[in-house]
């Protein structure tokens, strides 16, 4: 199925192109026609003429079919208004189509690097975002037909192993392993590192622990690896709290990349793009300059022959691009990383090891805020642990629903309110543009009001009661779309551009242009159920706007699910 965006958007290419070969139109919605084309400018400045009679030029050459009214706007905008047979055809396409006029697309695999939690240290406020953006756009892409591989680049590797391995020797392995897995990694870490800070006895043995671990030393090993299983276990249950698709076997962290570091020396060495600076091994990208204009290094092998962030992530692009065959690598990793990774991917393309076929792209995210607009803690001060969060969103939801009427028994209730908490916290963030900051204000998130998870979770609830109010199956059969009344249609146009939230918020890699589409949709049923009645309608108007109601049913509970969303029947 062609959607009603690219159906227009052709044939305005080839109108521009019969003007000016290259040019480049856009289209968006319009309050004053169905869609605006945009361009028009930039097309009449090309050729030297009057916006307005490059417009009408432009309508010389536009097929109009389907095309109800065209109207030429303000400095050469272009109004066009759709004929209802044209939305007829599509909204009957859509009843038909399961994916609701998204196309599959081709082959292709696409590697995500999200989350990045910490072995025997607790996942807190500071792994939501990039947790949340990640595992949305994995789903994205996984509808689009991607082949996605999740990788979750823990830290699992390097000096601080040495003291966590001696603490769980002087606790007793038993004791240590029953610590880490009801999850207070937190506190087994802080208790390694004081005895670390005040014993020099303890840290001698922790060095020299990880110079074991580092020489492969078996019994080392052995406990280096309870560490990490017991880590991962838990990360998956956090995961599988927060309805987050990553799983163990997603987990590759630093240590695997450990044995790689070496060949990434000698390879930037036989290429020539290795300088000795300071007794370090850097490379010099270019266009990369330090305040004072001096050339910026990328350090591969510290001074010290030790290996840092940038020697593992040179070698996770080469193993992504040579053995995992990625057409697309993506890392959601915070804004303020933004130049280690560009100077990361320079060096590998210079290196030969990142062809320019493939996409390589940091997907940057600020932070999350308190209500004080500063970093979000908890009142005392500590970071705000993502278990924790989920479970006080939880009570919340739980306390809300219970000042609501409902016919759930207390397992569906209990049920449900994980559901709203989850929808509140992934929904505050991915509607959110995922490059600004954002306030976490779980009496906002949490609310059945406004631009919120459990506002579209309500509004898709509130459709699907009206089908069991039927009393019966129902089957659209045939359906005439007529749209008579203007709510009808304006609820028409904003199905068919479903198709179209999908492909821009994967092109930009903004999940909030997705959230923004439900959102808008879900206030254009508010509008539609308030002015026109389903059930007491006569027929055909009654199957007409059942249709309405279940396209738009089936397009918010598809398009939350792409966002890890639940979408209940009934709240």
């Amino acid at each position: 199925m062609t959607s009603t965006y690219d159906a227009l958007l052709g044939r305005l290419v080839r109108a521009f192109d019969a003007l000016l070969p290259g040019a480049d139109p856009a289209l968006r919605p319009s309050e004053r026609g169905d869609y605006q084309a945009n361009g028009v400018m930039a097309l009449a400045k090309a050729r030297g003429e009057n916006p307005r009679a490059t417009a009408a030029a432009v309508l010389e050459n536009l097929d109009l079919s389907g095309i109800a009214q065209v109207e030429v706007a303000g400095p050469g905008f272009l109004n066009l208004t759709l004929t209802t047979a044209f939305l007829h055809d599509q909204l009957g396409a859509l009843l038909a189509d399961e994916r609701l006029g998204v196309p599959r697309g081709g082959a292709r695999t696409t590697v995500i690097d999200y989350s990045a939690p910490n072995v025997a240290k607790e996942m807190h406020v500071g792994h939501l975002r990039s947790t949340v953006i990640g595992d949305a756009l994995a789903r994205l892409h996984r509808f689009r037909g991607d082949t996605v591989v999740a990788r979750n680049h823990v830290g699992d590797w390097g000096t601080p192993f040495g003291m966590l391995i001696e603490h769980l020797l002087d606790l007793g392995e038993e004791e240590a392993v029953a610590s880490l897995s009801i999850g207070d990694l937190d506190g087994f870490y802080r208790d390694a590192r004081v005895k670390f800070d005040a014993d020099d006895a303890f840290k001698e043995r922790s060095r020299a622990r990880v110079v074991a671990l580092q020489s492969g030393d078996p019994e080392t090993r052995r406990l280096w690896r309870v560490l990490v299983d017991e880590s991962v276990a838990y990360f998956a249950e956090v995961y599988r709290a927060l309805d987050v698709t990553l799983r163990p076997v997603d987990v590759v962290g630093e240590s695997y990349y450990n044995p790689m570091l070496e060949d990434v020396v000698r390879d930037l060495d036989a290429a020539g793009l290795l300088v000795e600076s300071g007794g370090a091994l850097c490379v010099f990208p270019a266009g990369f300059t330090n305040r004072e204009g001096e050339p910026l290094p990328l350090i591969v092998q510290k001074r010290d022959e030790g290996f840092g962030y940038a020697a593992s992530d040179l070698a996770a692009v080469r193993d992504r691009v040579g053995n995992l065959h990625a057409d697309e690598i993506l890392y959601v990793v915070g804004a303020p990383q933004g130049q280690h990774f560009e100077m990361v991917f320079a060096v590998a393309r210079a290196a030969g090891w990142l062809p320019d076929t493939v996409r390589c792209e940091h997907v940057a995210f600020g932070n999350v805020l308190g209500p004080d607009r500063k970093m979000f803690k908890t009142r005392s001060g500590e970071t705000v642990k993502l278990i924790d969060l989920l479970a006080e969103a939880t009570q919340r939801a739980s306390a809300a629903l219970a000042t609501r009427a409902s016919t759930l028994d207390d397992d569906e209730r209990r049920v449900l309110a994980t559901q709203i908490a989850r929808a509140a916290i992934k929904y505050a963030d991915l509607s959110t543009d995922r490059q600004r900051d954002y306030v976490f204000d779980l009496d906002r998130m949490i609310a059945f009001e406004g631009d919120t998870g459990p506002y579209l979770q309500y509004a898709h609830a509130r459709l699907r009661s009206i089908f069991r109010r039927l009393g019966a199956s129902w089957d659209p059969g045939t359906v005439t779309f007529v749209l008579a009344d203007a709510a009808e249609r304006h609820l028409a146009l904003g199905l068919v551009a479903f198709p179209e939230a999908v492909a821009a918020a994967l092109s930009s890699l903004q999940p909030h242009r997705l959230s923004g589409y439900l959102f808008d949709l879900a206030q254009r049923f508010t509008a539609f159920y308030e002015s026109c009645p389903v059930l007491t309608a006569p027929e055909p108007t009654r199957t007409e706007r059942l249709a309405l109601c279940e396209l738009t049913a089936r397009t918010l509970a598809l398009g939350l699910s792409l966002l890890g969303i639940d979408a209940p029947d009934q709240m």
